[in-house]
């Protein structure tokens, strides 16, 4: 019996430390800058906020890049003088 405890505890300890880290490694993927929550909380669209109730922040951080960028391209056009 007790061989079988030396052998199953250290067995237990492992998978559970590879369950962890598994988990450990979609949290650090999915952080979200605290700068970036705010400006989003600060100036919401109706869809970002939808989306932040329904589906979480992910989907409206997502959407609210989506609006960034297309702020940004459109900055970028209005810099280049035309010709």
């Amino acid at each position: 019996m007790t061989a079988w405890l030396s052998v199953l505890v250290p067995l237990l300890v492992m998978f559970f430390a590879l369950g962890m880290e598994r988990v450990e490694s979609r949290l650090r993927e999915s952080t979200v800058r605290q700068d970036e929550l705010d400006e989003m909380l600060e100036q919401p669209r109706p869809d970002e906020l939808r989306a932040l109730f329904r589906q979480g922040t992910g989907r409206a951080l997502e959407l609210f890049r989506l609006r960034n960028r297309g702020r940004r391209r459109g900055a970028r056009r209005s810099r280049i003088p035309s010709a």
